[in-house]
C-alpha cells in the first residue's frame, strides 16, 4: 500500500508539473504581445522618417537646414542671455551714480528752499464809530507831544526886539499854578538873578530839565539878563513847582511889557496847565483801578 501511494505520488508531481508546463507557455506568450506592442509603437514613433531611399536622396540639404537653424537658435539663446545679463548691469551703474547724487541734492538744498512766500493780506474790517475816534484822539495826542517836544528841542531865541527899561523902584508881581503848587513871583531891575524860597534856583532845582523850565520865558522874550527873579513857592512836587514858576515869571513878563503876551501864548507860558491827579472813586483801589473780579 505505501509503495502504491509512493508510485502515485510521482505521477501527480508529473501531472501538476504538466499542468504547469501547460500554465508557463502562457508567460512567454504574453511577454511576446507586450514586446510587440512595442515594437508596433516604436515603429509607429519612428514612422515619420522617410525611407532609406528618400533619407540618401535629401540627406545632405535636411543637415545643412538643420545645422543653420541650430546655429540660429544657439545665436538667439547667445543674444538673449546677452541682453539679460547686460540689462541687469545697465541698470544697476546708473542707479548706483544717482543714489550719491540724490543724497547730495537732498542734504544741500534745503526743502521749500526754492519756493516763493505767498503775501497773504489781512482783509481789513470796518472800524466802528467808538474805534475811529479813539484812533483820530490818539493821533492828535501824539501831534501835540511831537509839537510840543519839538518846540522845547529849540533853541529858544531871544527876541528881536530890545527888552522894555524898567526903573529903579519899580515891582512887578504875578501868581503861577501847576498841579497843587502855587508860585508868587515878582520882578526886580538887575542882572539875571533867580531865587527861590531865599535859595538860589541851582539849590533848589538841581536837575538842570527844571532849571531850564523855570528860565525859558526869560531866554525867549531877552529879560534873562536885565531882572532879576524872587519866588515863593509850596505845594506839590518838585515838577509841580517848577511848571508853577515858569507860569508866574510869564504872567509877570506880561505886565512889564504887554506885546510879549503873542509870542508867550504862543508856547504855552501862559496856559493854566489843568492836567492833575484824577480823585479815587468809591469801591475802586485808585482813580480808575477796579478790584479783581472773582466769579466764584
Amino acid at each position: 500500500m505505501i509503495d502504491d501511494e509512493q508510485k502515485q505520488t510521482p505521477e501527480s508531481e508529473e501531472g501538476h508539473v504538466a499542468e504547469d508546463s501547460d500554465t508557463q507557455p502562457a508567460g512567454p506568450v504574453a511577454g511576446d504581445d507586450s514586446s510587440s506592442s512595442r515594437d508596433d509603437a516604436a515603429g509607429e514613433e519612428s514612422s515619420p522618417t522617410p525611407p532609406t531611399g528618400e533619407a540618401g536622396e535629401t540627406g545632405p540639404e535636411a543637415t545643412e537646414a538643420e545645422g543653420e537653424a541650430v546655429e540660429e537658435s544657439a545665436e538667439a539663446e547667445a543674444s538673449e542671455s546677452e541682453a539679460e545679463v547686460a540689462e541687469p548691469v545697465a541698470e544697476e551703474k546708473p542707479e548706483a551714480e544717482k543714489k550719491p547724487k540724490a543724497e547730495e541734492k537732498k542734504k544741500d538744498v534745503i526743502p521749500g528752499a526754492d519756493l516763493e512766500p505767498i503775501a497773504v493780506e489781512p482783509e481789513e474790517r470796518p472800524l466802528s464809530a467808538e474805534e475811529q475816534a479813539r484812533l483820530e484822539a490818539e493821533e492828535e495826542e501824539r501831534a501835540q507831544r511831537e509839537a510840543a517836544l519839538a518846540s522845547e528841542e529849540e533853541e529858544p531865541k531871544a527876541a528881536s526886539r530890545a527888552p522894555a527899561k524898567m526903573e529903579g523902584d519899580a515891582r512887578y508881581l504875578a501868581t503861577g499854578k501847576r498841579k497843587t503848587s502855587i508860585a508868587r513871583v515878582t520882578l526886580l531891575p538887575g542882572s539875571g538873578k533867580i531865587e527861590i524860597n531865599k535859595r538860589a534856583l541851582e539849590e533848589f532845582f538841581p536837575r538842570p530839565l527844571h532849571q531850564t523850565t523855570v528860565r525859558l520865558p526869560l531866554t525867549i522874550t531877552g529879560y534873562e539878563n536885565s531882572v532879576d527873579v524872587r519866588v515863593r513857592v509850596h505845594g506839590g512836587g518838585i515838577s509841580g513847582q517848577a511848571g508853577a514858576v515858569r507860569h508866574g515869571i510869564a504872567r509877570a513878563l506880561t505886565e512889564v511889557d504887554p506885546e510879549l503876551r503873542g509870542e508867550l501864548k504862543r508856547r504855552g507860558f501862559l496856559t493854566r496847565d489843568a492836567r492833575a491827579k484824577e480823585r479815587r472813586k468809591a469801591g475802586l483801589k485808585k482813580a480808575r483801578k477796579r478790584p479783581q473780579f472773582s466769579k466764584r
